[in-house]
C-alpha cells in the first residue's frame, strides 16, 4: 500500500465547494490585492492567536524578514536563534545585514534550549527568535525572561505551530511578534505562499502594514524603504476556509499520533533500541498543545532506512539534513562540526512520518510494517 507523506488532494476533496467558491468569489470581486478577504483572514487569525492584530504577507519568510525590520534589526546586530530548522529563520536575519547567532536544541523536544540562549546574550543582541519546531512550542516562560532582563526582542517563528500552546497561551501571542506561513504543506495551507504577522501592539501592527505596501501612505508617498510583502486575496480567502477546519484537523493529527505511539510499542522496535519516538508530553497536559506539523522519530542507519521505504512506497522526510551553522552561505560565521552536538545529531536520526490528517489506521499500519521489516 503506497502511503504519501501528504496527502494535499485528499484534503481538497473534503472542502473543494467551500474552496471553488471562496476562490470564484474574489475572481467576480477583481479585488485580487488586499481588500476585503485579505481584512477578514487577519481578523479571523488574529481571534484565533488570541491577539489584537494580525498582518497578513506574501509568505512566512516574509514575515519574519519584516519582523526584523520592523525593529530596524540591521548590520552590527545579533540575533539568538535555532540552529536545527527551515533555511528561512536564519536567512531572513542574514538579509537584513544582522548575525544569526545559535543555540543548540533539546534532545527531546527539538526546541531551543533555553539555558544555551542565556549563555549568547551580548551586547550586540537585539532580539531572539525561538522557533516552535515541528508543532510543539518552545519553553517561552525562560525565554521571555531573558528577553525581559536584557530588553531584548522576541519574534517568534511559529510557522509550523499554528495552534500550538505553552501553558494555555497559543504560539505567537507570547512574544513582540509571532510570524506563521501558509505553505500548502503547512497545517494551515494556502494555494500557493502567503503568511501572516501577529502581534498585541497597535503601534508595531500599524508599521508592519506600513513596511509590507514599500512604507506607501498614502498613496505614492513613502514614509520609509519597506517592500512588496503582500497577501494576495485568493490566498486569504483559501486560508480562511481551511481554518474553520484546522481545530478538527488537529485532532486527527493528534489521534494519528497517538496511533503511531501504539503501534510502534506494540512492533518491539522500542525495546530493541532501534527507534525512539517523538517526545509530546503535551497531549496529556492541558496547558499545552501539540499540532504535529510534523511526527519524527529517530532510527539507527536512518538513510538505509529511507532508501528501503522509497522501494516501499512509504513517504518521509528529512527535517533537516544539515544545521545552518554547517551550510555553505554560513561558512564566514566560523562554525565547524561540533559546536552544536545535539542539532547534529537530530540532523542525522531524525525522520519525518506521515500524520497528515487523512491518514488512514491501514497506512500507519504500513509505515510501521514497513520500519519493522527493514529492522528484522
Amino acid at each position: 500500500m503506497p502511503v504519501p507523506l501528504l496527502d494535499l488532494k485528499a484534503q481538497y476533496a473534503g472542502i473543494k465547494p467551500e474552496i471553488d467558491a471562496a476562490v470564484q468569489s474574489v475572481f467576480e470581486s477583481q479585488y485580487f490585492i488586499g481588500g476585503p478577504e485579505v481584512v477578514a483572514c487577519e481578523e479571523e487569525i488574529a481571534a484565533y492567536c488570541g491577539v489584537p492584530h494580525a498582518v497578513g504577507v506574501s509568505s512566512g519568510t516574509d514575515a519574519l524578514l519584516i519582523a526584523l525590520m520592523a525593529e530596524g534589526i540591521g548590520p552590527g546586530d545579533e540575533v539568538i536563534t535555532s540552529p536545527y530548522t527551515f533555511f528561512a529563520t536564519a536567512g531572513s536575519i542574514h538579509r537584513t545585514g544582522a548575525k544569526p547567532v545559535f543555540a543548540d536544541v533539546l534532545p527531546d523536544s527539538y526546541n531551543m534550549d533555553p539555558a544555551q540562549v542565556a549563555a549568547k546574550v551580548t551586547a550586540n543582541t537585539k532580539a531572539i527568535m525561538p522557533v516552535h519546531l515541528y508543532g510543539q512550542c518552545v519553553d517561552m516562560d525562560p525565554i521571555l525572561e531573558i528577553a525581559k532582563t536584557n530588553k531584548l526582542v522576541v519574534i517568534e517563528d511559529a510557522a509550523q505551530a499554528i495552534g500550538a500552546e505553552d501553558k494555555g497561551r497559543r504560539a505567537g501571542s507570547m512574544g513582540h511578534y509571532g510570524c506563521f506561513s501558509f505553505f500548502p504543506s503547512k497545517n494551515l495551507g494556502a494555494a500557493g505562499d502567503g503568511g501572516v504577522v501577529v502581534t498585541r501592539d497597535a503601534e508595531r501592527a500599524e508599521r508592519l502594514a506600513l513596511l509590507r505596501n514599500h512604507g506607501m501612505a498614502p498613496k505614492y508617498y513613502h514614509k520609509c524603504v519597506g517592500g512588496n510583502f503582500r497577501l494576495d486575496a485568493i490566498q486569504a480567502a483559501v486560508v480562511r476556509v481551511k481554518l474553520r477546519k484546522l481545530d478538527e484537523w488537529t485532532r486527527a493529527r493528534q489521534a494519528n499520533a497517538n496511533r503511531y505511539d501504539t503501534l510502534f510499542a506494540e512492533s518491539g522496535l522500542l525495546e530493541a533500541g532501534v527507534v525512539s519516538l517523538p517526545v509530546h508530553l503535551t497531549l496529556n497536559d492541558p496547558a499545552k498543545r501539540h499540532i504535529f506539523n510534523q511526527y519524527c522519530i529517530r532510527v539507527e542507519k536512518r538513510d538505509a532506512l529511507r532508501a528501503f521505504l522509497l522501494e516501499r512506497q512509504v513517504g518521509h522526510e528529512v527535517y533537516y539534513p544539515v544545521p545552518l551553522h554547517l551550510q555553505e552561505c554560513f561558512a564566514e560565521l566560523g562554525h565547524k562540526v561540533g559546536d552544536f552536538p545535539v542539532s547534529e545529531a537530530a540532523a542525522l536520526e531524525t525522520l519525518a512520518l506521515p500524520i497528515y490528517p487523512e491518514l488512514s489506521e491501514e497506512q500507519a499500519q504500513e509505515v510501521v510494517d514497513a520500519i519493522a521489516s527493514f529492522f528484522e
